[in-house]
């Protein structure tokens, strides 16, 4: 499987989005809302299908009666929270992890609006099933919505994707069943870390 986007999640959009700007060079651009998720987003591409999405709290929408996703109420800062790795047979890959004793949470739907009014959709396991503290990714099909990348604007390219973990062996494992090539290191916290090529050079972003 490949990187479909990396999520970096964030107490506060814009604050996310002014520090994306920083260490990338570029502005994020609005992605949209995410209905009834209390959330939103902004975009930055960093490849032909890959993309960097910035989350966080939507302040035109109610606060939802369950918690935000990728847990922006509770974090103390912006950070690398989790990653989306693209499936072309969702339901198969589901099944074969199911098989194999990996629980990634039940099929949804998802759709949101961009900012020239189209209406992006796809399936995805659910992101708040997070599985070894989001160092597995939870998958995702765009199915025959337009990828987001396409419109983003350019960021850079996406070198590599590497994690670390307290207890690296079953995260390796949980990889290995769904087909994700990725190095997982022993580190105190788990934690993802993205080599970003940008026009200044490479960044690493955690």
């Amino acid at each position: 499987m490949i990187v479909d986007h990396l999520v970096y999640a964030a107490p506060d959009l814009p604050a996310g989005m002014t520090r994306i700007a920083r260490l990338l060079g570029v502005e994020p651009a609005a992605g949209g809302q995410h209905p009834g998720r209390g959330t939103r987003n902004a975009l930055v591409a960093l490849g032909a299908r890959t993309y960097l999405e910035i989350v966080g709290p939507d302040p035109d929408q109610p606060a939802p009666n369950r918690p935000r996703w990728f847990g922006v109420d509770s974090l103390p800062e912006p950070r690398l929270v989790t990653w989306a790795a693209g499936a072309t047979d969702i339901e198969a890959s589901v099944e074969h992890a199911r098989l194999a004793g990996i629980g990634l949470g039940p099929l949804g739907q998802g759709r949101r609006t961009r900012a020239d009014g189209v209406e992006l959709f796809w399936r995805f396991t659910d992101p708040a099933s997070v599985v070894y503290d989001g160092v597995v990714p939870f998958l995702i099909d765009w199915g025959t919505s337009p990828h987001p990348a396409v419109t983003a604007p350019e960021g850079g390219a996406l070198v590599s994707l590497r994690a670390e973990h307290p207890d690296p062996s079953p995260v390796d494992r949980c990889l290995k069943v769904l087909e994700v090539e990725m190095a997982v290191a022993r580190g105190r916290a788990p934690a993802l870390v993205a080599t970003i090529r940008t026009r200044r050079g490479d960044v690493e972003l955690r």
